[in-house]
């Protein structure tokens, strides 16, 4: 097996989703507090009948927004946050910052348009958004498997551990998005599949390197894949309403 080496990438997307999340929450604490109300939710959460007057920003939205409950609300926001920082640093070292920030944001966008179409129910959170990144990690597994040789089987296995478990979890319980959680697992895959790394290993013998053949079209192709299925969804939503 030839041994390469990966160029250091510092996870600041990863990071900066991180701060701003727990800064949105901070702000939802806030609102409890001071009003008795949580406003920043109310703007922002994944709503239908606000999607179909207009705020179309709720699709996206609820990737920021946690249950400002306490201290559910805490472990909602917590456990969120630690998957991202456990699969989003070894994914943004991949992706680079800009790929994995558009993966994090359209498997969010993927999520809740699957919870508008299918669900009434209000709905908030990251974990539209996790269940992304943990499909994009699994199909990086898939695409690479010869480079990763025998310990891809491994990982493989354990994603489909953790996504299982996960979902059977949602489906057995109340108040959880499972629809949402679908959705995030759809486009984390189209985006992964179309545009995530793929890579080969050039140069020498004595110093080779892995090369991304789709660093410079993957954002792009990626970005495309889960628009070209998620608009129509989109839109179907407005002739569609589940009650």
């Amino acid at each position: 097996m030839v041994r390469v080496s990966l160029p250091i990438v510092k996870p600041y997307m990863m990071y900066t989703i991180i701060a701003f999340t727990c800064f949105v929450y901070l702000l939802q604490i806030a609102g409890v507090y001071l009003l008795n109300v949580d406003i920043v939710a109310n703007l922002g959460l994944k709503y239908g009948p606000a999607i179909r007057a207009g705020q179309i920003w709720r699709l996206i939205t609820p990737v920021f927004l946690h249950d400002s409950s306490l201290p559910y609300g805490l472990l909602h926001i917590g456990f969120n946050m630690y998957a991202l920082f456990l699969f989003g640093r070894g994914l943004e070292a991949r992706y680079g910052h800009v790929r994995f920030a558009l993966l994090y944001f359209l498997s969010a966008y993927a999520g809740n348009v699957l919870s508008f179409l299918l669900t009434p129910a209000p709905s908030l959170g990251a974990s539209t958004a996790i269940f992304g990144l943990l499909a994009a990690e699994g199909m990086f597994i898939i695409q690479n498997r010869r480079l990763l040789g025998s310990q891809a089987n491994r990982a493989l296995m354990n994603i489909l551990y953790i996504a299982g478990i996960n979902l059977l979890i949602g489906f057995s319980s109340t108040g959880i998005d499972n629809f949402g959680h679908l959705g995030g697992l759809l486009g984390g895959i189209l985006f992964a599949w179309f545009g995530g790394p793929h890579w080969k290993v050039e140069g020498f013998y004595s110093s080779p390197k892995l090369v991304d053949e789709r660093q410079g079209h993957g954002a792009f192709a990626g970005t495309v894949a889960v628009l070209l299925f998620f608009i129509p969804l989109t839109a179907l939503g407005w002739i569609w309403v589940v009650q």
